[in-house]
């Protein structure tokens, strides 16, 4: 069965191509005395997006109903991912620190 195609018209496949090329694009086509002004370029779009998304959603007639389901469901997409990171890292940490201090580690 074929699945519907998104309104936007863009697929997730098509998200991570274009990350690709960016990646070969920054690799291998900008010089590194630009690194600054990408930075730079990086902050600005990410600021435009975040503004974008909040336009996008205070249009909406029912965002302050739906405030309230968006904002459980924001904090446990956050919470999870967060508190099993800080799980998984903090012993790993401790342990190859460790190591290290003791002159285990490879040099």
């Amino acid at each position: 069965m074929l699945q519907r195609r998104e309104r936007t018209g863009i697929q997730k496949m098509d998200v991570i191509v274009i990350m690709c090329i960016g990646v070969l694009a920054g690799k291998f086509l900008l010089p590194r005395n630009l690194n600054r002004w990408n930075q730079i370029l990086q902050v600005v779009c990410t600021l435009l997006l975040i503004f974008s998304m909040g336009v996008m959603l205070g249009s909406r007639e029912n965002f302050l109903e739906e405030l309230s389901t968006l904002g459980i469901q924001s904090v446990i997409f956050f919470l999870l991912p967060s508190v099993g990171s800080v799980l998984l890292v903090y012993p790993l940490t401790r342990h190859f620190l460790e190591h290290k201090k003791n002159g285990k580690g490879k040099k």
